[in-house]
């Protein structure tokens, strides 16, 4: 088993936010990944605080703000948000580094066990719905 850092990034390289999963197998699809990410950050967000959501898409109801989103009174769902994300990834909403290289498909698998850093870099904001 291996882990792996999903870190978010600005068009111009600066870094924007970071976490880690581990217990992962050596290999996954883009696809998988993204909706492990999705899975990840919603169960974080529902769990309790933080206040604000700073995935990789918003949640559609929620409230906008300076630095993030606030939750309203339903959890997020996960899968609903995870669909969203894929779709934007079609759409070139944001792009996925693997390494020093760039992913373009979702059932593209990445070997987790030699560079497990992924890179996503939001080029529009990603709304639900």
């Amino acid at each position: 088993m291996t882990a792996v850092t999903f870190r978010d990034e600005t068009a111009a390289g600066a870094p924007v936010a970071a976490f880690e999963v581990g217990g992962l197998p050596a290999r996954m699809t883009v696809r998988e990944l993204i909706r492990l990410r999705v899975r990840e950050e919603v169960a974080r967000f529902n769990a309790g605080p933080p206040a604000r959501f700073n995935g990789l898409v918003r949640p559609d109801d929620a409230e906008t703000e300076l630095n993030g989103h606030r939750k309203g009174r339903r959890p997020v769902d996960w899968e609903r948000q995870a669909e969203i994300a894929e779709r934007a990834f079609l759409r070139n909403g944001f792009f996925v580094l693997a390494g020093d290289r760039q992913v373009e498909d979702l059932d593209e698998e990445i070997d987790l066990t030699g560079d497990p850093d992924l890179v996503f870099v939001k080029l529009v904001p990603l709304v639900g719905g």
